[in-house]
């Protein structure tokens, strides 16, 4: 259980940082999501989860 509040530590940190560092990018990128297609958003939704679990599984073995 302790390694899910990390995770959900690390993920509060790394929107943080973004919303910090980038201020006017993250506003932009958040006008830009409506007119992105539906399939694109899936499609990039889909290659984070893979993504993030195959930093789990390479971090884990």
């Amino acid at each position: 259980m302790n390694d899910l509040w990390v995770a959900l530590g690390l993920v509060l940190v790394l929107e943080g940082a973004a919303y910090a560092l980038f201020p006017g990018k993250m506003i932009e990128m958040m006008r830009r999501l409506p007119d992105m297609p539906l399939p694109v958003l899936r499609a990039m939704g889909i290659a984070a989860v893979a993504l993030g679990w195959l930093v789990v599984w390479f971090v884990r073995h």
